[in-house]
């Protein structure tokens, strides 16, 4: 037998395909959308308004029914249209929930 037949026989099989990502989307744990208090929201507004463009940042922010967590540095600010940019990741400002400069 060659070596190309040979090496068919040890490759894996899935049997089902698109199992896996099946049950990695069932393992996902989807959380609400949590509610900011109004001096949660004027603290989050305030740094929102101290941030630059190429400032540091780690985001926390609420995507796909959950929690994600970004660090890198701010590409672009649209305040007009509520838009925080890091790096290509585009966030809204209503969907974050937590905000840290750090070079400050």
């Amino acid at each position: 037998m060659d070596r190309e037949h040979r090496a068919k026989q040890f490759m894996p099989f899935d049997a089902l395909k698109g199992l896996r990502e099946a049950l990695a989307e069932k393992e996902r744990i989807l959380v609400p959308k949590k509610e900011l208090s109004e001096e949660q929201k004027d603290d989050l507004n305030r740094r929102l308004r101290l941030i630059r463009k190429g400032d540091i940042v780690t985001v926390e922010y609420f995507q796909n029914e959950e929690y994600v967590k970004i660090t890198g540095m701010v590409s672009r600010i649209q305040e007009s249209s509520g838009v925080l940019e890091i790096v290509n990741t585009r966030i809204s400002f209503d969907d974050i929930i937590d905000l840290q400069i750090n070079n400050e």
